[in-house]
């Protein structure tokens, strides 16, 4: 990249969001870690001590107002965001009959309408500099369907509609939107469905090709790659991540 560029990531302070804020830094690009707890500004200082540039902002991404002022945080303090990575998220398992209304609206508002609102209000930033880049973190569930996880997988069977449509929307203003789900990562996600007795991660590990658990740096490699110039002709797609479980 020819110019610092910055990015914001949600869920930025944990797993993959982590990985993925870290990586972008040690590329160059300025990063404003969004999350929900101290940590952002914990992952931050961590970044800055290695030589990169962050900040870390206390953000709820089920909150439009709370996103809005953290992006025009990110303009006055590090500038013009045109890169945006969707990874907050939360994963409930729960019997479908015995879902609530609440924890679906719950699981929609964190997974979905959160990837939206970030989308939309950062969109602005890349049409004004005439490009940007868009990964939505989404979710190897999607191929799959795993039971007692309804609300999670609808919600980021929404994300890459959502991403379809956006690129198709931005691509000829310069903007390209794709999506990453990722597979069998070693995540707190992955480590919460462990403990819960939903996955079993010696048979997962040997039920998947490349013959390992996935690292967060595996999909933060992806990312750093789609929202470089050279994934300039990449839109609209999906790019697994899965050590070749889903093909």
């Amino acid at each position: 990249m020819s110019a610092v560029r910055t990015a914001i990531v949600t869920g930025g302070a944990s797993g993959i969001g982590e990985a993925v804020s870290k990586r972008l830094a040690a590329s160059g690009v300025a990063v404003a870690v969004f999350d929900i707890n101290g940590a952002a500004e914990q992952t931050a200082a961590l970044i800055e001590k290695s030589g990169g540039a962050a900040i870390g902002l206390l953000v709820d991404v089920t909150d439009r107002a709370a996103i809005e002022a953290g992006v025009e945080e990110v303009r006055n303090r590090l500038g013009r965001p045109t890169i945006l990575v969707n990874s907050a998220g939360i994963a409930p398992e729960r019997p479908f009959l015995e879902i609530s209304t609440e924890q679906w609206n719950r699981s929609i508002a964190v997974n979905l309408t959160g990837t939206f609102d970030c989308c939309q209000v950062v969109l602005p930033d890349m049409l004004e500099a005439g490009w940007g880049r868009i990964v939505n973190i989404s979710s190897s569930s999607i191929h799959t369907g795993p039971p007692q996880m309804a609300s999670y997988v609808a919600a980021k069977s929404g994300v890459v509609g959502l991403t379809k449509v956006l690129a198709r929307e931005f691509g000829r203003k310069g903007i390209t939107v794709n999506n990453v789900p990722p597979g069998f990562v070693d995540s707190p996600m992955l480590r919460n469905a462990q403990s819960s007795g939903h996955i079993d991660i010696d048979v997962q590990t040997a039920a998947t090709p490349a013959g390992r658990i996935g690292r967060p740096e595996d999909v933060a490699a992806a990312c750093a790659f789609l929202v470089s110039d050279e994934a300039g002709y990449i839109t609209g797609q999906t790019f697994n991540v899965n050590g070749g479980r889903n093909t």
